[in-house]
């Protein structure tokens, strides 16, 4: 079954609002004791690393990526922390990530990358603008166009 290319944008912007709601949720959970706390222990302290840094990073990242806000580049940072907590925390405990515990890290990486590489889809807070700016500039070069012949 194939998925019609009406839908494919869509279903993008449904990928990357999950994705990033829960990366979000991540982040929130380990700085502010939370949805449960965080999943390692205890609430890093301000500034320590790398337990602090990358909770910012999932919950501003993850934020941005939610609302499709420079949603390239943050996914791009997301994806780039879950490699590092991979194969920094991860890998040295086994060759799989069912065996070394580092499946979300893993999938979170991969998922951050397709957006990366995919853009943010539908539903994206910079969609309207980029819309309204085109339509904006459509005018003035059909008018340089028009004087220039």
């Amino acid at each position: 079954m194939e998925l019609a290319p009406r839908h494919e944008a869509a279903v993008l912007g449904l990928f990357r609002i999950v994705t990033g709601l829960l990366f979000a949720c991540h982040g929130a959970a380990t700085l502010f004791d939370v949805l449960g706390g965080p999943q390692g222990g205890s609430v890093p302290s301000a500034g320590q690393w790398p337990g602090w840094w990358a909770a910012v990073i999932q919950l501003v990242g993850g934020t941005l990526v939610l609302f499709g806000l420079l949603t390239r580049p943050a996914a791009l940072l997301c994806s780039g922390s879950m490699a590092y907590a991979y194969f920094v925390h991860h890998q040295s405990d086994g060759l799989w990530p069912l065996e070394n515990g580092g499946e979300k890290a893993a999938l979170f990486c991969w998922a951050f990358l397709l957006i990366a590489a995919l853009g943010p889809g539908r539903w994206s807070v910079t969609t309207p603008l980029a819309d309204r700016a085109s339509r904006q500039n459509a005018p003035r070069k059909e008018a340089a166009s028009t004087h220039g012949t």
